[in-house]
């Protein structure tokens, strides 16, 4: 079975309304439109956020922040736990491509930053983007190197 066999649920189904089509219809003269009036004419419907012509809540609400258009924001960066360092081998490099493959990042080509969180057992040479202070301790004290990457 597949998904080209299976049948149509009982009323899943709706015939499209044909409106403007003649009395006995039940749709005709106006087509649903009632009277005259905004919603009548053909075009016609508010924006959105239109609140019938009163100051609307995205003008009374202040703006805030600052962002450079130019420059764009910098991608966010993908954190790494040491403890999650131990799944390598010890004297290992480990380089965001490396990181990837093991499924401890999403993308190599976003910047990648390091944490202090856990410890690291085996002496490492790690290259990431960025890395916090106890991390730099950590990795330092285990017998690892640690070199920042350009960005």
């Amino acid at each position: 079975m597949d998904v080209s066999t299976l049948p149509a649920v009982p009323g899943a189904r709706h015939r499209r309304k044909r409106v403007g089509r003649g009395i006995g219809s039940g749709h005709g003269k106006t087509s649903t439109r009632g009277q005259k009036g905004q919603r009548a004419r053909t075009g016609s419907g508010k924006r959105p956020g239109f609140e019938g012509g009163r100051n609307p809540l995205i003008r009374r609400l202040p703006k805030r922040g600052f962002r450079d258009k130019a420059r764009g924001r910098e991608p966010r960066a993908q954190v790494v736990n040491l403890s999650q360092l131990n799944q390598f081998g010890a004297g290992e490099e480990v380089t965001p491509q490396q990181l990837q493959a093991r499924g401890l990042i999403r993308q190599e080509r976003r910047p990648v930053k390091l944490l202090g969180d856990g410890a690291l057992e085996k002496a490492l040479k790690i290259r990431v983007h960025r890395a916090s202070a106890s991390a730099k301790a950590a990795v330092e004290k285990a017998g690892g190197t640690l070199e920042l990457l350009a960005a």
